[in-house]
């Protein structure tokens, strides 16, 4: 029984670093399509294109939506919708690479988050890890000095609604199914970003064929897809290893950019990689297997 456990919670971390890469080929996908469309748009497409999926797919599932079903998935649809705002019209403002490393701060807020909610206290394993990835991240995408603008703040608030959007699907994805929870938030954030468009008079004048794909793109597979398996996966696993996870995104989005754009590989993007990768080891295994080769150690002894 504790195998299975442990087998189920080893694919649900392997499905959130899918997740990880999908996400991050989105910051290229979003920049592309911001060259044609508004952000509201953006977000109103992406959320349509997958509510409409996630509806045609599974409509066996939600349809036995419940009232407590839709008030959960409301919570959730609200922060994500909040969160993608936020990420959104603050790359206009901001670059790609200082944008990833803000909206990385996630992972340091999600354990605080957590323990505020459940008041389960983080481990220090999984503090260290978070911080690590906080260190790995800057040096990945943080180029120049960091100063605080429009396009910066938002993300900043991105980054916090995001880890509350994390925790949130932790706490809810216990108690309700998660594909019913997946197609309510998408519903949500799709009304709200419709709402935005008329509020803000960002109705696109003319469809362009350049910003179309990246809009499918971004609605198949880093909403639809990704935020359904995430919603599933995280029945399996804990908010914080998901977070830390899921940051991997920058370590993809800069690979992805390097291949896709052109731009170089560092030795700072090294080092990046490589102190997130020690804070995943450190956060999946807290070094036990060092502590067990110790003991047969001093048993030997």
């Amino acid at each position: 029984m504790l195998t299975k456990i442990k087998n189920k919670s080893l694919l649900a971390d392997f499905s959130l670093l899918i997740i990880a890469v999908i996400w991050g080929s989105g910051f290229v996908a979003t920049k592309n399509a911001l060259d044609s469309y508004s952000p509201y748009f953006i977000m109103a497409s992406r959320f349509f294109i997958a509510c409409v999926s996630i509806g045609l797919v599974f409509f066996k599932n939600i349809k036995k939506i419940t009232k407590k079903d839709f008030m959960a998935g409301s919570i959730i649809g609200f922060l994500l919708f909040i969160a993608f705002a936020a990420q959104t019209i603050g790359l206009q403002y901001t670059t790609a690479a200082k944008q990833a490393f803000i909206t990385g701060t996630n992972v340091v807020m999600v354990p605080f988050i957590y323990w505020l909610v459940n008041s389960k206290k983080p481990d220090i394993y999984n503090l260290i890890a978070a911080f690590m990835c906080f260190i790995g991240i800057g040096f990945l995408t943080l180029e120049g000095s960091l100063h605080i603008n429009l396009g910066d703040g938002l993300t900043l608030a991105c980054a916090l609604f995001f880890a509350c959007h994390i925790v949130a699907i932790g706490y809810y994805a216990e108690k309700h199914d998660p594909i019913v929870l997946t197609f309510v938030q998408f519903l949500v954030a799709f009304i709200l970003s419709l709402i935005s468009i008329f509020s803000f008079n960002e109705i696109p004048s003319t469809i362009s064929k350049e910003g179309l794909f990246p809009i499918i793109y971004l609605g198949v597979f880093s909403t639809f897809i990704a935020f359904l398996i995430q919603n599933v996966a995280q029945k399996y696993t804990t908010p914080t290893r998901a977070a830390i996870i899921l940051c991997l995104e920058a370590v993809f989005g800069s690979l992805l950019s390097c291949f896709l754009l052109g731009e170089d590989f560092t030795y700072k993007m090294f080092i990046g990689c490589i102190v997130i990768f020690l804070a995943i080891v450190t956060a999946e295994t807290k070094w036990e297997f060092i502590k067990f080769k110790g003991a047969e150690k001093n048993y030997e002894y």
